[in-house]
């Protein structure tokens, strides 16, 4: 089956559903390598007259770093392959570094950024903003008691979404 691109103006996604039951796969490329991990928490909509998606990535975590080196990152998802996303978010590719093939992924590159054949929906995203959560900002504190007993606070990537695909 074909990427098929979808005007981001007549883009339709039940965000909550997709993020918080569905997950996303954010990835990024450097020198030839591609890191993925899952994520459950993010945000999409407008900002800056752009359209944005918000990602979220732990100071942990090796995809972070790949994120950090690219101006840009993908967001894919996918119908089902819940046991193959919860491998991708429960081991570290610095631990495991044939992650994505022990996950029975299969990754290609669309526009430069990288995807998996097992994907249906792609973001491509132009990174416009990165900063870390400041714990001093929180007006509600259980957030970090619950969330963040490590105090290892998310650093945030605002992408602007060029191109959406689906298949």
């Amino acid at each position: 089956m074909e990427w098929k691109e979808i005007k981001i103006k007549e883009f339709e996604l039940k965000i909550f559903s997709k993020i918080d039951d569905e997950w996303m796969l954010i990835s990024a490329e450097h020198n030839g390598e591609i890191r993925g991990m899952t994520a459950s928490w993010g945000q999409m909509g407008t900002l800056w007259n752009k359209p944005v998606a918000t990602v979220f990535i732990r100071p942990s975590r090796n995809t972070r770093e790949f994120v950090e080196s690219n101006d840009h990152f993908s967001l894919s998802f996918f119908s089902g392959h819940k046991e193959e996303l919860s491998y991708m978010g429960a081991v570290s590719s610095k631990n495991e570094p044939d992650k994505i093939k022990k996950a029975k992924l299969h990754p290609i590159m669309v526009d430069g950024v990288p995807t998996y054949e097992e994907a249906n929906l792609l973001l491509v995203c132009k990174k416009i903003y990165a900063q870390r959560i400041d714990e001093k900002l929180f007006l509600d504190t259980t957030i970090i008691t619950r969330n963040y007993p490590k105090k290892d606070f998310h650093y945030f990537y605002i992408g602007e979404v060029e191109k959406i695909y689906r298949k």
